[in-house]
């Protein structure tokens, strides 16, 4: 796959145009979005901003701030959500999708026992009338903005 075929880079090169849910937060080396197919509000995406298919190809700068990220967006989503803990997953292996990332993903104490650990991907498959609408992923977004940029 090269970075022209990859969703992840795609967006990537639209960046100053990208909606609310697809610039959560961001800085040198990551950027965040809201998950999109999914029904539960505030899923995050953490993605480096360039094209990797793999965790052993991160610079040690990307590196570094990996850990920082996933620990801000976890506490950021537990403010913003009221969730319990969150997964922090990553495969990178779904077809279109193999630009390394990382799911962060909120869980509420009363999330079914069939959405708990691997089966939360369920969630990532809902159908259209199920989805976290495009206003409600910007709504979720611009709240953890503004909850990270008070942290």
């Amino acid at each position: 796959m090269t970075t022209s075929e990859c969703y992840t880079c795609a967006m990537e090169a639209e960046f100053d145009t990208l909606p609310p849910r697809e610039r959560v937060a961001h800085d040198r080396h990551w950027r965040v979005a809201h998950a999109t197919g999914t029904s539960l509000p505030g899923w995050l995406v953490l993605l480096p901003r360039r094209h990797l298919t793999a965790v052993h190809e991160l610079t040690d700068a990307e590196a570094a701030g990996l850990g920082t990220w996933q620990v801000r967006l976890s506490r950021a989503l537990r403010v913003v959500t009221g969730c319990d803990k969150t997964y922090v997953v990553q495969f990178a292996e779904a077809e279109g999708f193999a630009h390394v990332h990382f799911h962060i993903v909120p869980r509420d104490g009363d999330l079914p026992p069939q959405y708990r650990g691997p089966g939360v991907f369920g969630l990532l498959r809902a159908t259209q009338g199920q989805q976290v609408t495009a206003g409600q992923a910007d709504g979720v977004a611009r709240a953890l903005r503004a909850e990270l940029r008070g942290a």
